[in-house]
Formats: C-alpha cells, structure tokens, sequence
C-alpha cells in the first residue's frame, strides 16, 4: 500500500507564497501520473494540476498563472509552488497518484492552506 504525505501548510497572509511537497511512501517509479487537488470548506475537491513523469503538466486555466507544479520522478515527490496568494485560496491541498491512464490512484491526507487578508 502506497501512503502519500503532503507537506507545507500553514497559515499566511494575503500575497504571500508557498511550496507544498508530497512524499510516496514507499517511493513508487511506476506511476502514471501526479497531480495536486483541494477542497475548500462546503465545497467539492477540484483539480489543481495535474504532471507526468516527463515534467509534462497540465492545469485547470485560473490556476496557471499563479501555480506551478514540478515532480522528482525518482523520490516519488511532487511539488506545488504557488504565489501571490489569495484568501479564496484557503483549503486542503491533497496530492494525488495515478498508477495508470485510468487508475488506480492513491490520495493523501491533505495538508492545510489559510490565507488571511
């Protein structure tokens, strides 16, 4: 069983930055993808961004501009580096693991985010 430890939360201010990490554990070369998640208070989880292997990403568009997400394919560690952040920011950031094109997949536990204005 592959566990997914999400790191880097914590409580900022308005316009301030962070960098989240992720950890398989154990670390798993033979994924199909990663990909970051989060869910806000009394609503649904919504994709972040999504990465593969090859460093091949793909977001949800109001997200680029201000996240970035990189992966170390040997540590099994995905990143999320986001900016200028925002109160509507405030949720859980879950990391995510595709096995393959159409799962299984694994989830973290999340880490929490707070953007106070």
């Amino acid at each position: 069983q592959v566990q997914l430890v999400e790191s880097g939360g914590g409580l900022v201010q308005t316009g301030d930055s962070l960098r989240l990490s992720c950890a398989a554990s154990p670390p798993i070369t033979t994924f199909y993808d990663m990909a970051w998640y989060r869910q806000a208070p009394g609503k649904e989880r919504e994709l972040i961004a999504r990465i593969d292997k090859r460093s091949r990403a793909r977001y949800e568009d109001s997200r680029q501009a201000r996240f970035t997400i990189s992966i170390d394919p040997p540590k099994s560690m995905v990143y999320l580096e986001m900016n200028s952040l925002k109160p509507e920011d405030t949720a859980v950031y879950i990391c995510n693991m595709q096995l393959g094109p159409f799962g299984p997949s694994y989830w973290g536990q999340g880490t929490q985010v707070t953007v106070s204005s």
